[in-house]
């Protein structure tokens, strides 16, 4: 199983990945070992979806860092979300 993962930052941005081990990204992301969200700490895991396949994750993932992929994903997953 794979995962595309919202986390939102410190900032108020949100960080879009994948991986198929949650858990052990989201830590990764946690304690500062990510370039990309070090700056941003601490982050909050706010969403993710599950797919068969790396191919589907990494396809999710692209569209969900384009325009309507976050507007997508800010009306869907972040519209009564105050954090």
């Amino acid at each position: 199983m794979w995962y595309v993962y919202f986390l939102r930052l410190h900032n108020g941005d949100v960080c879009v990945g994948s991986s198929n081990d949650l858990r052990r990204r989201f830590e990764s992301h946690r304690s500062g070992h990510v370039t990309s969200t070090k700056a941003h700490l601490p982050v909050v895991l706010k969403a993710y979806i599950g797919v068969e396949t790396e191919a589907n994750a990494r396809q999710l993932e692209r569209y969900f860092k384009t325009g309507s992929g976050k507007a997508f994903a800010s009306k869907r997953f972040f519209a009564n979300s105050s954090n």
